[in-house]
């Protein structure tokens, strides 16, 4: 079979699944053909069903093409059950064969141009949200878990962060989506209003109450109540708003009658609500009661490569608000999008993008454009792809050593290595292998 393919292929041979096992996690191929009659059950099927399940397990977006005898339908028709993504039938030939796994290829390829056209576009499935970094993802798959249930959830964040869009979409991902979504402002009400406005009046119970009015968590019965900056909520509300979080009952100013409320509770702040309850400005027992589940939102400068991939979708968007579809940024406006800190976050991106769109001569906008410095960033060429490759690699086996107690066997065939390869690897990373594990 190995002679069947170009010699633009890199082909690797295994015997059996430890070895097919050390290969893949190795060179990590895109399409594999396997055999399911291996060793020690070569005349069934076991080994090659058992391995065809722990390279899907392993690498679910490599291309398994099953090789079967020629009676043997059954277990391909299984094999492509299980996910096997194709299937070959013996005896050997060459130009089937390699039709079969350049359609495999082929397949690869297609899926990953269609990943990456998605990650492009937002990075995210979720509306509204624009982010391809691992650290906003993993915000997102976390919204995508905690959406369904009816945990309170409190947003932290850096002011700009999109703290507001994570909220509402945390309702738009819940059973209360066709509910109402009622948001304030607990910092930007006064102190003596605030009250009213989240817990409703009766008539006559102050002066000017003509009418009785609900407050905003009885307007947002069955749906969502978001309160931003929480951590700007005074003191007797505290206790009002923790009574109701434990009741689910709301009072309102000059009754005493409580009225029963459904209703889902997000929070936000850009506050440190533990330096606030050190200092006393916010209560223990009302923390603990908002943050049954925290989302700790990065600021755009903590997010790897998002700053390009959030101005990017702005400039489109603006763009077309603005009659200027066309826009795109100039290497200068890229380095500057980049390397700019973006204290700001998110609302001081909208704001330059914004102007940038308007002032742009022509269909580059440049960081002249943006108000953003283009001097002093580092060069581009100090990013050395190898020097990146062999810290990983270091970082990986020391990893992998520690977590074996630093026995070279075991550490070899976690790294799907040969104990030579391993030896040869810390000798050139100048890695101590003669550490002992702490004791447990």
């Amino acid at each position: 079979m190995r002679w069947c393919f170009s010699e633009d292929l890199e082909v690797t041979v295994a015997s059996d699944r430890d070895s097919a096992l050390a290969a893949l996690r190795r060179t990590e191929p895109e399409v594999v053909t396997l055999d399911l009659g291996l060793p020690p059950d070569p005349g069934g099927a076991s080994e090659g069903f058992s391995l065809l399940e722990e390279i899907l397990r392993l690498t679910p977006m490599t291309k398994v093409i099953v090789v079967t005898g020629r009676e043997d339908k059954e277990n391909a028709v299984k094999a492509i059950g299980m996910g096997a993504s194709d299937f070959y039938q013996k005896p050997l030939d060459a130009d089937i064969l390699t039709f079969v796994v350049n359609r495999a290829f082929r397949l690869a390829e297609l899926e990953r141009e269609n990943r990456d056209l998605a990650f492009h576009q937002n990075g995210t499935n979720i509306k509204g949200i624009v982010g391809a970094s691992p650290q906003m993802l993993a915000i997102c798959r976390t919204l995508e878990k905690v959406a369904p249930t009816d945990v309170t959830t409190l947003v932290t964040g850096e002011t700009g962060t999109g703290k507001e869009l994570l909220a509402r979409a945390i309702h738009n991902l819940s059973h209360r989506s066709c509910k109402p979504f009622a948001a304030i402002n607990c910092a930007a009400i006064p102190e003596n209003l605030l009250e009213s406005e989240l817990f409703g009046y009766e008539k006559g119970a102050f002066t000017g109450a003509t009418q009785s009015k609900k407050g905003k968590i009885e307007s947002a019965n069955g749906g969502t109540l978001f309160l931003d900056e929480i951590g700007d909520m005074p003191m007797a509300l505290q206790a009002k708003l923790l009574r109701f979080l434990q009741e689910r009952v709301v009072d309102r100013v000059g009754s005493v009658t409580p009225i029963p409320v459904d209703v889902r509770v997000v929070c936000a702040t850009h506050r440190d609500v533990r330096q606030l309850i050190e200092s006393g400005e916010f209560r223990e027992d009302l923390y603990y009661r908002i943050s049954e589940i925290t989302l700790d939102v990065p600021a755009v400068r903590e997010r790897e490569g998002d700053a390009l991939v959030i101005a990017r979708s702005l400039l489109k968007s603006l763009g077309k608000e603005m009659d200027r579809p066309n826009l795109s940024f100039n290497e200068d406006a890229i380095k500057a999008i980049n390397n700019y800190a973006w204290p700001g976050n998110v609302r001081e991106m909208i704001n330059k993008v914004k102007r940038a769109t308007i002032m742009a001569d022509g269909k580059r906008v440049t960081a002249e454009d943006l108000e953003l410095p283009c001097e002093g960033f580092p060069e581009t060429s100090q990013l050395n792809l190898r020097q990146v490759r062999e810290n990983a690699e270091r970082r990986a086996i020391v990893q992998a050593l520690s977590s074996c107690n630093y026995n070279m066997a075991r550490a070899s065939r976690l790294l799907g290595v040969t104990r030579p390869t391993l030896y040869n690897l810390t000798d050139k990373y100048k890695i101590d292998t003669s550490a002992e594990a702490p004791s447990a």
